[in-house]
């Protein structure tokens, strides 16, 4: 089993032991905590070889499941998202498996949220200026928040936005996977989505 995959299968694990323990009374509307379905558009700030010059972002999709509380507003998250394009004469095929905690406060009708996440990132091997190889995986973190707007009972749209960190290097060869960076390689991106959330 490949590692991403291993990853991913931990969070599930992990969400529902959480899912089986009763849930507390909630902040959402009509006193019950809900699972949340997500699925929406996402644009990242920069490609993965994006160095100074030569910097351009990218597009994608994002999905997410947050089960009920376990806390006061507080639930477990697990969150996907996928960028395509070319920079550098390189394809830029990403993709995140991320687990973490979600907060959610009332204001009124609306709900905002922040999250701190963290887990996997996958790329094709030749994500590289002109498609020198470099590695295929990096851990990573993702920390934000966003604001969700009801319009109906159980849909809201939702605007977000994180600040991602991941560690990605190039390597000497197919052969020799010695990892190095050059000047201007990125590790933090900015990353804002917009979607629609599901409650049920």
């Amino acid at each position: 089993m490949r590692p991403r995959y291993r990853v991913l299968a931990v969070f599930l694990c992990f969400a529902s032991v959480l899912s089986a323990q009763s849930a507390p009374v909630s902040q959402e509307a009509g006193g019950a905590s809900h699972f949340q379905l997500y699925g929406g558009y996402t644009w990242l700030s920069n490609t993965f070889n994006g160095t100074p010059g030569n910097r351009q972002p990218l597009n994608g999709w994002a999905a997410a499941v947050a089960f009920p509380y376990v806390w006061r507003g507080l639930r477990f998250k697990i969150d996907t998202a996928f960028y395509r394009g070319t920079n550098q004469n390189a394809p830029q095929n990403g993709y995140f498996i991320t687990g973490g905690w979600q907060y959610d406060y009332r204001i009124g009708r609306e709900t905002l949220f922040g999250e701190v996440l963290a887990g996997d990132i996958g790329i094709n091997q030749n994500w590289g200026p002109n498609q020198v190889p470099g590695m295929t995986a990096s851990f990573t973190t993702v920390t934000g928040g966003g604001l969700d707007t009801p319009i109906s009972k159980r849909v809201a749209i939702r605007v977000g936005g994180d600040w991602v960190y991941e560690n990605f290097a190039l390597i000497e060869s197919l052969q020799n996977t010695t990892p190095y960076r050059v000047p201007g390689l990125p590790n933090f991106f900015g990353r804002v989505s917009t979607g629609v959330v599901w409650k049920f």
